[in-house]
């Protein structure tokens, strides 16, 4: 069986350990908007005539990285 938790140090601690989980959860889900806005906008970029080596170039990593963003929002769409 577990450890109770017992004491008012015990479940101020718990408490904080819930506060920095949903503070994580919120985090991630914040994260994967930004990456989809990220890739929403790469794609109108690549539309509109830029080529994936001008962007990576621009945000500072390989071809290869604009590659996958735009695969995975692919993938993530189905297509």
């Amino acid at each position: 069986m577990g450890k109770q938790v017992e004491t008012a140090e015990h479940r101020e601690l718990v408490a904080q350990l819930k506060d920095v989980r949903a503070a994580a959860i919120e985090a991630a889900q914040r994260a994967a908007e930004l990456a989809r806005d990220r890739r929403r906008i790469l794609e109108a970029l690549l539309a509109e005539g830029f080529s994936q080596a001008d962007l990576a170039r621009e945000l500072g990593v390989t071809r290869q990285a604009i590659q996958k963003m735009v695969a995975v929002g692919a993938e993530r769409r189905g297509k």
